[in-house]
């Protein structure tokens, strides 16, 4: 799962690997539980993508990190 935080505050969760499944909520808890439900939800509305995962359910992606950077401009 990928989690951002959007400009009013609320942090946005999504699963690459599953075409459609994001959510967001206010505290990273409930968007735990949120992504949790919404993983269930397309793998049962999407019987392809389940098999799939099910065959090799080995993750397709790494992300290592995520760092931030000051830049100077002037």
């Amino acid at each position: 799962m990928l989690i951002e935080q959007d400009e009013d505050g609320l942090y946005v969760g999504s699963v690459p690997e599953l075409q459609g499944c994001y959510t967001q909520a206010k505290t990273l808890k409930e968007l735990r539980t949120r992504i949790k439900e919404v993983i269930k939800l397309v793998l049962e509305s999407d019987k392809e993508a389940k098999q799939t995962k099910l065959k090799s359910p080995k993750a397709s992606t790494n992300y290592f990190a995520i760092e931030n950077l000051n830049i100077q401009y002037a």
